[in-house]
Parts: structure tokens; C-alpha cells; sequence
């Protein structure tokens, strides 16, 4: 596709000067995957959700971050 938009939410978060995942708000149908899996295997998964979701789009893509620290923070990469 030419153009995607993700939203992402707040199990995306910056925070210390870095990207953190919080497993506990991933908004997932299975909550019991999040609890009983080990949590670096659950981060993994969400970054690469969010990486696959970004990269889809061909000419562009629009974000929208849940997390104001997040949103500014990635502005300021592209800007």
C-alpha cells in the first residue's frame, strides 16, 4: 500500500531517555499470553508488531502515539 497509519498505544512508551515496552497495557485479546510467557519473548512480539505495521507503507506512513514523551520524541527524529 502507498501509505499506512499506525496508532500506537500505550504499551509504547518513552521514558529514561528510552523506548520502553509496558507488557501489562498491550491491548491483546489473550492476557494470559502476556502473563504466562516470558516477558523479554512478549516484548519481542511487540516491537515487531509495530515494526511490520511501520514499514508497510510504501510512500509514506502516519503515526499517532498515545504517549505525548513518545510523539515528541519521534518528531524529533524526523524533523
Amino acid at each position: 500500500m502507498n501509505y499506512c497509519g499506525v496508532i500506537i498505544g500505550k504499551d509504547l512508551i518513552y521514558k529514561d531517555g528510552k523506548i520502553q515496552i509496558d507488557t501489562e497495557t498491550h491491548p491483546t485479546k489473550d492476557k494470559a499470553f502476556c502473563r504466562n510467557t516470558d516477558r523479554e519473548l512478549v516484548k519481542r512480539i511487540i516491537r515487531n508488531t509495530y515494526y511490520v505495521l511501520l514499514t508497510r507503507g510504501i510512500k509514506g506512513c502516519y503515526i499517532y502515539c498515545e504517549d505525548k514523551a513518545l510523539n515528541d520524541y519521534i518528531k524529533s527524529l524526523i524533523i
